[in-house]
């Protein structure tokens, strides 16, 4: 079945037509259009390789991400970024799209835990690139050139993880605190010794969560203070961010995703904030032009992606400078010379 699949894979990336790859189409909402004849992933599905004692876990791209997380959660291991499902999540586009939990400040991004990967690239030759242990960093780069690449690299065959044993202990704490004093307190205890592993802040309360040794946890605790969540409701909140049910995401107004220096002050935009990763992602919910917005976000030293609720869908991400976007174009020219995968989705020049 296996062998089917590339095979097929193989035969539609020949034809040289536009391709969108597409798994459950969790993200189909996030980047630029979908263009071309679908490229569905789900018949290359399976978990390839799970060793529980080396930390690594294997899979292929059409793999529901809840049938890794279940694989994971019977040895009492997870995929420590947290990363979102929006439904049904396929590996393939969990990779693509790039995207990663309440945690990723403290355990680290989607990046940073892949160790591999096998692609077909747009002459439908099949390349390897990384491992599977996590002592092999031969490749590292180009693996994690198709994280967040949204697919316009080339189709990703099977991806190599880094998981880690889920904590012993954890807690949730919450703070009446203004936006300043929450983008203060977050910078503070990032360098003191807390198991702090996510922290958010909306419309006047942060909350911050603690993961780890009972001991370290209960420390913590006793010296932050602030009100503490019972188990369910603090599961529910940080399930809200990571998926984003929370009231936060609802309804139709444009939400843009700004990236900035954890120290950056409040930005001057009007419309609800919501701050995650100890002040490094500020969500915001605006109809100001994206111009405007983005002019903000270079002014604190970041950049704005129009997350959801774009219009046009043309002017997705922040266009990178000259040089950079010479690098995306011989990048591009490498591994899909004829512009078959996923044309637009990342930048309308691709």
């Amino acid at each position: 079945m296996s062998m089917d699949a590339l095979n097929l894979f193989r035969g539609q990336i020949l034809e040289w037509q536009p391709l969108c790859i597409r798994g459950s189409g969790s993200k189909d909402f996030y980047g630029g259009p979908l263009v071309g004849q679908v490229l569905d992933t789900r018949p290359y599905s399976g978990i390839v390789h799970y060793e529980p004692t080396e930390l690594v876990i294997t899979a292929r791209c059409g793999t529901p991400l809840s049938e890794v997380e279940s694989a994971l959660a019977r040895y009492q291991q997870h995929l420590a970024f947290e990363p979102p499902h929006f439904g049904h999540a396929t590996l393939g586009g969990m990779v693509a799209s790039g995207l990663s939990g309440p945690t990723r400040a403290a355990l680290g991004s989607l990046r940073d835990h892949v160790l591999g990967v096998r692609i077909m690239d747009g002459e439908g030759r099949v390349l390897r690139f990384g491992g599977e242990v996590m002592k092999n960093v031969a490749g590292f780069d180009v693996s994690r050139l198709m994280v967040g690449a949204l697919g316009t690299l080339g189709l990703i065959l099977e991806v190599s993880l880094k998981v880690m044993p889920m904590p012993l202990a954890e807690a949730s704490l919450r703070f009446e605190i203004s936006q300043d004093e929450a983008l203060t307190t977050m910078n503070r205890w990032a360098g003191e010794p807390w198991p702090l592993v996510a922290s958010a802040w909306e419309n006047g309360l942060m909350t911050v969560r603690l993961a780890g040794a009972h001991a370290a946890v209960a420390a913590a605790c006793q010296t932050l203070g602030g009100d503490r969540l019972e188990p369910l409701s603090a599961r529910q909140f940080w399930q809200g961010l990571r998926e984003q049910t929370s009231a936060f995401f609802a309804g139709n107004q444009p939400i843009w995703r700004l990236s900035l220096p954890s120290i950056a002050p409040p930005i001057a935009l009007s419309g609800p904030i919501l701050i995650e990763w100890g002040g490094s992602q500020r969500w915001l919910q605006s109809d100001a032009h994206p111009d405007l917005i983005r002019e903000v976000a270079t002014q604190n030293g970041g950049h704005a992606t129009l997350f959801r609720g774009s219009k046009a869908r043309d002017d997705i991400f922040t266009p990178p400078s000259a040089p950079l976007m010479e690098i995306h174009r011989r990048l591009k020219q490498r591994f899909d010379p004829h512009q078959v995968f996923n044309r637009g989705r990342l930048y309308p020049e691709f």
